[in-house]
């Protein structure tokens, strides 16, 4: 199992030298993989901290291999770990899923398209980068995700293992089942949007984006589509278990990367359409920002109700170790 973790550190790390490279020769002046036309060639200083930005968090991939990786990963306080894995997850997952797709449906004749994300007409990298950039992150993304598996077994697999039905009862159970419904609710709201959108309307999209739709949008809208019923399963399983013999792994693994991406993709997808808003038919619609905002708060609401999930778990698991010396003094 060391070795296995190991040879997964280097995988991940190994996995950032792409985009890091390419951001830090763009940095450095270069147009490597930058056509000409393309608005990266005119992108200022906003363009310089956001190519900052990126970096540091593809850095963060490297801290979070060694956080999983060496001893003293297991002493850091969980949310400092759970919250990073999080964003990452969200960030990683829809371009894991998407962009395979995306290819295969190209290979197939389904269009020429832009990758995961992209939508405008305007020439902004030479295609190979995409190729580059995303297999990086799809390895990126199967390397932390393995590491993340074994580290949560080993610190806290007591809490994620057993069925539904072996969940004890719990005195907050109509506040989680109340959050439940409310972040399915939620999510409702982005998946009949996504749901329009990626059956061919129009409705609520910037004109520039309704004019550029290609296979890639329509890949792109399904996925999300998937995540949104992904997050509304996951979260309502958890809450209600009426499937008592399914493993409880099932809902928690559906909760995580549903809200994560629900979450982490809205806010990325929201900051990307506020940066690239120059000419008013750029602009994100408020149906836009609507779509991603609610889809944000479904994201946040699973995410809090994972958390109380876990405490209770955890609370519920040290009591015995803390009662056992009293029982012992009455005996």
């Amino acid at each position: 199992m060391g070795r296995a973790r190991s040879v997964l550190r280097v995988v991940a790390i190994a996995s950032c030298l792409p985009y890091v490279g390419l951001k830090t020769a763009w940095a450095a002046g270069s147009r490597l993989g930058i056509p000409d036309g393309s608005p990266l060639l005119d992108g200022g200083t906003a363009l310089a901290v956001a190519n900052g930005a990126t970096v540091l968090m593809d850095g963060a991939v490297v801290v979070l291999a060694l956080l999983l990786t060496r001893p003293w990963g297991l002493r850091v306080p969980a949310w400092l770990l759970v919250l990073p894995m999080w964003v990452a997850s969200g960030l990683l997952l829809p371009i894991m899923t998407a962009f395979p797709v995306q290819l295969v449906v190209r290979i197939l004749g389904g269009g020429v398209g832009r990758p995961v994300g992209e939508g405008s007409s305007e020439p902004f990298l030479d295609p190979w980068v995409f190729g580059v950039v995303y297999g990086g992150f799809i390895v990126q993304g199967l390397a932390l995700g393995s590491l993340f598996a074994l580290y949560a077994g080993e610190r806290w697999g007591d809490l994620w293992r057993g069925r539904l039905r072996d969940l004890p009862a719990s005195p907050t159970a109509p506040a989680l089942r109340a959050t439940a419904v409310a972040a399915a609710s939620a999510a409702l709201v982005p998946g009949v949007t996504h749901l329009l959108w990626a059956t061919g309307s129009t409705a609520g999209l910037e004109p520039a984006r309704a004019a550029d739709r290609t296979s890639d949008f329509y890949v792109l809208e399904a996925v999300s589509l998937l995540f949104a019923v992904v997050t509304a399963v996951g979260v309502l399983l958890l809450a209600f278990r009426r499937t008592g013999g399914l493993s409880l792994r099932l809902p928690l693994v559906l909760a995580w990367c549903g809200s994560a991406q629900m979450a982490c993709w809205g806010g990325w997808m929201s900051l990307a359409g506020l940066m690239g808003a120059g000419e008013a038919a750029d602009r994100p619609t408020a149906a836009t920002m609507v779509t991603y905002a609610v889809q944000m708060l479904a994201g946040a609401l699973v995410v809090t109700l994972g958390a109380y999930f876990f405490a209770e778990r955890a609370a519920a698991r040290s009591v015995p170790a803390r009662d056992a010396p009293h029982e012992s003094r009455r005996v």
